[in-house]
């Protein structure tokens, strides 16, 4: 029997070190629990970062991946399959309206987005604002404002231009030459921080008078994380096309571009493409997840549910800063590094999160969490804390 050291020493031998792993061996998921390969159980408040929002292995997802997996696995684009063609209904018609281009990720529905955005306006330059976070593909790299994430990789995509989200700065920045404003409602991966609703009105204004694509980066907000289907629902600014992924295959990889009026058109044959794709079980599956999350009554709890968490945080040892919507939370620490903190949540109170800065801890629990397990994540935090 493999022991974790030995998993640990073949990981070095064999994995590209691009990630610092956390000491953890989850071996079952079910609900917002895992379990470790010692048996030891873990409450889940991180869910894949966003991405397994209706719980590990739901039996709906399940149910769903095995079936389709035992009629049909893979075709290509080449063919139709009618999974993939009903989810793009399902998607367009509870958002834009318009259509649909399948990915296999968000930081592929993001470069799908931008090559969207220049063939609408040939040569235009793409405005995106500080602390955002689009995925790490070149494009989507470039359009992440994040000088320890670029400047390895230089020189990267030209014509990208990277400004505060403020209304003076946008009003600077959006031209004639503009061919998209690409933002985050709530950016995610800098540690919860929601755009000001002024900006974004200050945003589509300025796409509408230079004619430049609003475009949504809702790869961590969508599908009820923030209380709604998608977080432009609560904000009153729609978007000219948007990115969803994560929790979309309820595990499965599967992303989309979505586009609204206007921008049905703009890609043509052989502009872009994907091998897997829009594959008919990672869309079997992102079925079973839109028949959770689309549930009015289930935004309605994310939404008191991320009070509820936000309202307990405020109150614990160490916490600065606390920022919500909906299910998904940051939190500033002082006088302890928020890594640390992580590690220790793990270790000792069995509960999983993740540090996104040295003072910032992000919580993302799956969307079918009650409140006792709420109220047992911020006991466990405020053991750490003490």
């Amino acid at each position: 029997m493999t022991t974790f050291d030995e998993l640990r020493a073949l990981d070095r031998q064999s994995i590209v070190g691009t990630y610092a792993r956390l000491p953890a061996w989850f071996v079952r998921g079910e609900g917002a629990r895992l379990w470790d390969a010692d048996g030891a159980e873990y409450l889940d408040f991180l869910t894949g970062i966003s991405v397994s929002s209706v719980g590990h292995c739901h039996p709906k997802v399940v149910e769903a991946i095995r079936e389709q997996a035992g009629q049909l696995i893979h075709t290509s684009n080449l063919f139709y399959t009618e999974p993939m063609i009903r989810l793009a209904d399902r998607l367009r018609r509870s958002s834009l309206g318009g259509r649909v281009f399948f990915t296999n990720s968000g930081a592929e529905a993001v470069e799908a987005a931008l090559k969207l955005a220049r063939r609408a306006k040939t040569g235009g330059e793409i405005v995106v604002v500080h602390g955002g976070f689009h995925g790490r593909t070149y494009g989507a790299l470039s359009a992440t404002p994040q000088e320890s994430k670029q400047a390895p990789f230089a020189p990267l995509v030209p014509g990208f231009i990277a400004i505060p989200p403020t209304v003076e700065a946008l009003n600077r920045a959006v031209s004639d030459r503009t061919a998209a404003v690409l933002l985050e409602p709530v950016q995610g991966e800098s540690g919860v921080h929601p755009i000001p609703l002024e900006v974004l009105r200050a945003a589509r204004e300025a796409c509408d008078v230079h004619g430049a694509a609003l475009i949504f980066d809702e790869i961590q907000t969508g599908l009820a994380r923030t209380g709604s289907m998608w977080a432009w629902h609560q904000l009153g600014v729609e978007p000219d096309a948007m990115t969803t992924a994560k929790a979309l295959g309820g595990g499965l990889p599967i992303g989309a571009l979505i586009t609204g009026p206007g921008f049905e058109e703009v890609l043509q044959p052989g502009d872009h493409g994907s091998t897997f794709a829009g594959g008919p079980v990672p869309c079997a599956a992102a079925h079973a997840v839109l028949d959770i999350v689309e549930d009015p009554a289930l935004h309605t709890r994310v939404k008191e549910l991320g009070e509820r968490l936000r309202e307990g945080l405020k109150d614990l040892p160490h916490v600065t800063t606390v920022r919500q919507r909906g299910l998904m939370v940051g939190f500033d620490v002082e006088d302890v590094a928020a890594p640390e903190l992580v590690t220790r949540l793990l270790t000792e109170q069995k509960l999983v999160a993740n540090a996104t800065g040295p003072a910032t801890v992000r919580l993302l629990p799956p969307l079918i969490i009650g409140e006792a397990e709420i109220d047992s994540a911020l006991e466990r935090i405020a053991a750490a804390l003490s």
